[in-house]
């Protein structure tokens, strides 16, 4: 039986077939209302659906789409996904991985990850996006198998995260100065409030229900990870009820920065 590396080239070769664009640089997925940043990346560009590549895992949750764009970006080739799929979906940590080792498979050394997130930290207003510098993989899985261990001391790379927090233009006005702590948990059940307080005494900032298990497995494929998350809702169990609509709205009316974010950290990149 195929292992999850071989799944991802096989994935990747149909994408690039697809795409007409053999090599990539830089993946970028987008998180839970995001999707028309990929829109306003590519530039009219047209989308090829995902669902049908092979080994490709289902997109069930709303405010995701299942379709990735290729796009120039100074000198740069950019595979832009349109959403992902999340392991409360009855899915396995390899299937959740399988869109970013497929992206590392089409070439991209370097994988921005968005994802909407629930605010822990007092100062964080919606809105804005805080720069991950570590995370708490809470999930009790791993997309990793076997005796190859990684090392996660700077899982999110601070080059990366220095290019992020020093760029201007309307991107400065949605970066929080203060990068933070990330807490993935399974879902799909929020937070309760004893967990947000467990949550705060661990350090964490920010909760969500994916990035953890992709960076991890975009690390152990060799790629530099930047984590971009999008403070759409003060975290369950704080007081306020969580709409989801309200989540998906805050991330489109985000869209157009985040975009302005990933375009100027990829025209930073050396």
């Amino acid at each position: 039986m195929e292992d999850a590396a071989e799944r991802a080239v096989h994935s990747a070769r149909e994408l690039a077939r697809r795409l007409g664009t053999e090599h990539h640089d830089v993946l970028v997925v987008l998180g839970t209302g995001l999707s028309e940043a990929a829109e306003i990346l590519a530039g009219g560009n047209d989308p090829v659906a995902l669902d049908t590549l092979p080994f490709w895992p289902p997109y069930g949750a709303g405010g995701h789409r299942a379709h990735a764009w290729s796009l120039a970006a100074g000198r740069r080739r950019v595979l832009v996904l349109g959403g992902r799929c999340h392991l409360y979906e009855g899915l396995s940590p390899a299937e959740v991985a399988h869109p970013v080792r497929t992206g590392v498979a089409a070439g991209c050394s370097t994988v921005i990850l968005t994802s909407a997130v629930g605010a822990i930290r007092d100062d964080l207003r919606t809105g804005s996006v805080m720069v991950v510098a570590d995370h708490l993989n809470l999930t009790g899985s791993s997309p990793l198998r076997g005796p190859h261990h990684v090392d996660l001391v700077d899982a999110y790379s601070p080059r990366l995260r220095a290019l992020a927090l020093a760029a201007p233009g309307p991107a400065a006005s949605v970066v929080d100065p203060r990068p933070g702590v990330y807490a993935q948990l399974a879902g799909p059940q929020l937070e309760t409030p004893a967990e947000i307080r467990m949550l705060r005494a661990l350090g964490a900032d920010v909760v969500g229900m994916s990035m953890a298990l992709e960076t991890v497995a975009a690390r152990g494929a060799g790629a530099e990870v930047l984590g971009l998350a999008l403070v759409t809702n003060r975290a369950a169990g704080e007081g306020t009820p969580v709409d989801l609509d309200d989540v998906r709205t805050v991330g489109r009316s985000a869209a157009p920065a985040v975009a302005d974010l990933v375009r100027r950290v990829v025209g930073s990149l050396p």
